[in-house]
């Protein structure tokens, strides 16, 4: 019997040749894959909010997750700016703003010469809600998803299915071929989409939208699920570095909601019920599309856009926030408990991370003689042009600031010849300004000195065709904001550092410190689902989930 030849250094194999592989063994008659894969993007979840209020959590939701699944603890964001739209689809793509082109929620046009939402699209029109909020689409995202590999691997016989409050939230992760996006119409108060995906609102959604499920939410206070003086976890309810609602002389419980909206439905979206309707949504969706029920792996990305809502206005560390968790953490197990029921316990995939953490409120730094402070990008640009048009004799030099960058007249410089100077000028006066850690020439990143991960994340976050042209970096604790409330985007690990867990399907309950990314996400559901990673992927199978 012939033998297949020793390679230089190891042992003769066992023969082989001319038998195929699985001679003699039982064929496997299918690859083994999930029913449903169902991706949950929670807005501004901080990584320490998985165990911030873990003894008040349930069974069902946030220990059922933990105990039963697999946490990447040490997940972090590769990039900066950390924001939301960036955040949903380097998730879903494995990619990052330099190669997906979402740089942002906006960015700065020098072709249109204005700003550009990163959702946009003149080309469509609403269906199911008002003209202006139907206006999108993914068109501006440049690489496939996860969710569109699916679909490709399956010659589209996969369903794919997006839902959010915010249209971002549901379209980035849906990718291009999605069967469907819904998001919240917050003028009318309900669930719409774009005829970028369809004609006409199912029948099973115009049912929904018909319960005024908004209008019921907000007919109610917001109270605390538990008595006030338990959140022990959380600062004084009543602190006046916190937003408040409309027509509230305090930030304190309860929230009267009845007769501030206005004509608007909106104001749901600041409120937790905001995550219970998506979810309610979200459960009429997987049975209006049938979802896991087919011959082929389905998909339905959720993002729960309202812990972002409260966040900002509230703070981390505030009553607010604690009780939307909490909430949030009751939501999870009735949600975990509808997808045993209808696809089967075992039959599903499931990971839960988020799109950017959030920073303290500067006021609740200061009260606890931590280093803080806020930044106005508008000054700041003002006093650069005002000084540039005086030493130079050029006005307006810089034409915006979004996303913690300054973009510049590069063609009007150029062509005056002071382009080289003014970028000097302005490096060197920035550095004069309170909170300013570093400024950035971008097209000159790899001869500036620039500590890691700072300078990984700032050449991931930068894309030539869209960002701007200087980039600011802040001292820790400093943001650009008001004196109430707070927000993210910077490199700092309260921004960076987000949660990973994986349950269900496959997965084995477990942990790991090692540094994993948020562009890990797409390669690692791929490897899983045996398909084609998206075509814009720098992040890695993250093994010890796929074991």
């Amino acid at each position: 019997m012939m033998t297949a030849p020793a390679v230089f250094g190891q042992k003769a194999t066992s023969p082989t040749i001319g038998f195929p592989p699985n001679y003699g063994k039982k064929a496997q008659k299918d690859v083994p894959r999930p029913k449903l894969v169902v991706g949950m993007v929670v807005d501004q979840m901080r990584w320490d909010f998985l165990y911030r209020y873990y003894d008040r959590y349930t069974n069902d939701g946030f220990k059922r997750l933990i105990n039963e699944g697999f946490s990447c603890e040490n997940t972090m964001i590769p990039y900066t700016p950390t924001i939301t739209a960036c955040g949903h689809t380097c998730a879903y793509t494995g990619s990052v703003p330099a190669i997906h082109g979402i740089i942002g929620n906006n960015w700065y046009s020098r072709d249109l010469k204005r700003s550009v939402y990163c959702t946009e699209d003149t080309l469509a029109t609403a269906v199911g809600g008002s003209d202006a909020a139907g206006r999108m689409s993914p068109r501006n995202m440049l690489t496939t998803t996860i969710t569109d590999e699916l679909r490709l691997a399956t010659n589209f016989r996969s369903k794919v299915v997006g839902i959010a409050i915010k249209d971002r939230g549901a379209i980035l992760p849906a990718g291009h071929s999605a069967n469907a996006a819904y998001w919240f119409d917050g003028t009318t108060g309900n669930f719409m989409t774009s005829n970028y995906y369809m004609t006409s609102l199912p029948a099973w959604a115009q049912a929904f939208n018909r319960l005024g499920l908004p209008a019921k939410y907000l007919s109610k206070p917001w109270n605390t699920l538990y008595p006030v003086e338990t959140y022990t976890q959380s600062t004084a309810d009543d602190k006046p570095y916190e937003g408040r609602f409309r027509g509230q002389q305090n930030s304190a419980f309860p929230h009267e909601l009845a007769g501030t909206m206005g004509n608007s439905f909106g104001l749901l979206s600041s409120t937790p019920f905001g995550n219970t309707f998506t979810l309610e949504f979200a459960k009429q969706a997987l049975e209006g599309h049938q979802l896991g029920k087919g011959p082929v792996t389905d998909f339905l990305a959720v993002s729960l856009s309202s812990t972002d809502y409260v966040g900002h206005q509230h703070g981390p560390n505030s009553v607010e926030t604690e009780d939307t968790y909490l909430r949030l953490d009751k939501d999870l197990g009735d949600f975990f408990k509808f997808l045993d029921q209808k696809v089967g316990k075992g039959n599903w995939l499931f990971f839960i991370t988020a799109d950017h953490g959030v920073a303290h409120v500067p006021g609740f730094l200061e009260e606890n003689r931590i280093n803080n402070g806020l930044w106005d990008d508008a000054a700041m640009v003002k006093a650069l042009n005002a000084g540039i048009e005086k030493e130079f004799g050029f006005a307006k030099a810089i034409t915006a600031s979004y996303n913690y960058q300054f973009t510049l007249d590069i063609n009007g410089l150029d062509k005056a010849g002071k382009l080289a100077d003014v970028k000097k000028y302005i490096l060197r006066e920035s550095m004069k300004w309170p909170g300013i850690a570093n400024v950035v020439d971008l097209h000159n990143m790899a001869s500036t000195t620039l500590p890691e991960p700072q300078k990984f994340m700032m050449t991931n976050g930068f894309n030539a065709q869209r960002s701007g042209d200087i980039m600011v970096i802040l001292q820790p604790g400093w943001l650009d904001g008001g004196k109430t409330g707070t927000t993210h985007g910077l490199w700092n690990p309260y921004d960076a550092h987000i949660p990973l867990v994986w349950m269900g399907w496959g997965v084995k309950p477990g942990k790991t410190n090692r540094t994993t990314h948020m562009t890990d996400i797409a390669p690692t559901v791929a490897a899983m689902l045996r398909i084609q990673m998206p075509n814009g992927t720098v992040g890695s199978v993250i093994q010890e989930v796929t074991k």
